[in-house]
């Protein structure tokens, strides 16, 4: 009963925590997961493994995650005639450049389809401030909770916000300091900056050492 009214309070801290993760749902046609599959051992190998599961914690897992987001980070990364792609990353732009439509559509849903390996926090003690973070926010600061919008286990909204759990928290934190210093733009009505301006660096440590033992 606790942990059910800490979520619901967390829904009314947060109607829209991470908008700037959310995406619309789009009706399309069936991915190809074969196809995928292809993409994937082409051009994401190297970065994000065979499967999803990152070798690296520069680089994000992305085994089991909502193959909505992918497909819209994928589109953010690409760049058009004479303008920026809305999330500028030099590496990323180029991978997705000869990616046709149906080419990101069929490598999102073929990651989204793998096991996610899960990933540990190391500190036990940055784990447990993580957690009241996580399921809480801090209300004297007006952060919200993360549980509001990526639910308790961290495994997200489907359609709506990115699974988090098992992420790399080195990752997180990068993102994260990334929306607090507005290098990372392409969160719907600013809504990960505004939340990322709320957060100290030792918070986002926290919740990130968190994130990363969910499963």
């Amino acid at each position: 009963m606790k942990r059910t009214v800490l979520w619901v309070a967390a829904l009314s801290l947060c109607p829209v925590l991470v908008a700037g993760f959310g995406v619309a749902a789009e009706p399309t046609a069936k991915p190809d997961l074969a196809k995928g599959k292809t993409v994937a051992s082409q051009v994401c190998v190297a970065c994000h493994g065979a499967d999803g599961n990152s070798p690296t914690p520069a680089n994000p897992h992305l085994a089991g995650q909502t193959a909505e987001y992918l497909e819209k980070q994928l589109r953010n990364f690409k760049a058009t005639p004479g303008k920026k792609p809305e999330r500028d990353n030099a590496i990323m732009s180029g991978m997705v450049a000869n990616l046709s439509a149906d080419d990101v559509r069929n490598v999102a849903a073929y990651f989204a389809s793998r096991k996610p390996k899960g990933g540990v926090s190391r500190s036990r003690e940055l784990a447990h401030i993580g957690q009241r973070l996580y399921r809480r926010g801090n209300p004297a600061t007006g952060l919200p909770a993360c549980a509001g919008c990526h639910g308790p286990t961290g495994a997200g909204l489907p359609a709506q916000y990115p699974r988090l759990a098992g992420q790399y928290a080195e990752y997180t934190v990068a993102q994260l300091k990334a929306f607090h210093d507005a290098q990372r733009s392409n969160d719907t009505n600013r809504m990960m900056r505004s939340i990322a301006a709320k957060m100290s660096d030792p918070e986002m440590q926290a919740v990130s050492d968190y994130i990363a033992g969910l499963r």
